[in-house]
């Protein structure tokens, strides 16, 4: 792992036109560039290790004495050329591919009131899918269509209940939270799905899930909690890396992403964003 750390702030490039996900609050960080950036560094230090300490030690100096804005350091891995995508809002930054194959199709803010007097940012999402399962399971129906056709039809439908891979990442943003509120949270906001879909003998089913957010697992400020919904419609929870657990059902799996991506979600800004993803993906 290279960390480069720049001790100035980047001219700002020139406006690109909206893409998919990336809305003007968002900030793309790509990593190429850095790279090259961090391997010239590397590469002139050693070579002025041997021949004059005084470099090495006016190299050390400057990166040390001028910290940078948190947008300008990058944590790059070796030969790596992934991006990733900041939202402005609560500067959490985003993959914008996961799983090798997953893309980002936009970034959402869960708010929540507290005593109806005072909104906070409980945690940013960001929503990933497989371009090549959207394109076999979508194409069939909606390939032949224009953009504007595209973007006048309503297929929130059809992504929920197909046998696409699909991640809703969640970031925890409020410091205070608790994975016990976090529990509560997917008991009222899931249940209701689970009922809407399902109807009320949905009760085990929804134990089963929440059930997996256990007291002993902490989740300060940055915890990352990935609900990706695999092939066979099977919902793979995990906790900041660690696998909590495992459900196969199309009902959790649809309940799920109703609540980011369906007729009433979290951030409706959000789901334009990944509906104009999704409708590039299938105009291409």
């Amino acid at each position: 792992m290279v960390s480069l750390r720049f001790p100035f702030s980047f001219p700002q490039p020139p406006k690109l036109p909206r893409h998919g996900f990336l809305r003007p609050s968002y900030a793309v960080v790509a990593a190429g560039g850095a790279a090259a950036a961090a391997g010239f560094v590397a590469v002139t230090i050693n070579s002025t290790n041997q021949q004059s300490p005084f470099l090495e030690s006016a190299f050390n100096l400057l990166f040390r004495s001028h910290p940078s804005p948190l947008w300008a350091s990058l944590s790059l891995a070796d030969n790596s050329t992934t991006s990733s995508v900041v939202d402005s809002k609560t500067g959490m930054s985003f993959p914008s591919v996961i799983g090798d194959s997953q893309q980002l199709l936009g970034i959402g803010l869960r708010r929540k009131a507290i005593l109806g007097l005072k909104n906070i940012n409980v945690y940013a999402y960001g929503v990933y899918a497989d371009n090549n399962d959207i394109k076999e399971s979508l194409s069939e129906k909606y390939g032949k269509l224009s953009v504007s056709e595209l973007q006048e039809k309503n297929f929130d439908k059809d992504i929920m209940e197909a046998d696409i891979c699909m991640t809703v990442r969640l970031q925890i943003v409020y410091g205070r939270l608790s994975i016990r509120s976090v529990r509560s949270a997917f008991e009222e906001s899931v249940g209701s799905r689970l009922e809407k879909f399902g109807g009320s003998d949905n009760k085990e089913l929804l134990h089963k899930f929440t059930s997996q957010f256990k007291d002993e697992y902490k989740i300060p400020r940055g915890s990352v909690i990935d609900l990706s919904k695999e092939r066979g419609h099977v919902l793979r929870t995990i906790i900041d890396g660690k696998e909590v657990g495992s459900i196969e059902s199309q009902l959790l799996c649809r309940a799920i992403l109703d609540l980011y991506i369906g007729e009433d979600p979290f951030d409706k800004q959000a789901k334009q964003d990944i509906k104009q993803a999704l409708t590039s993906i299938l105009h291409n």
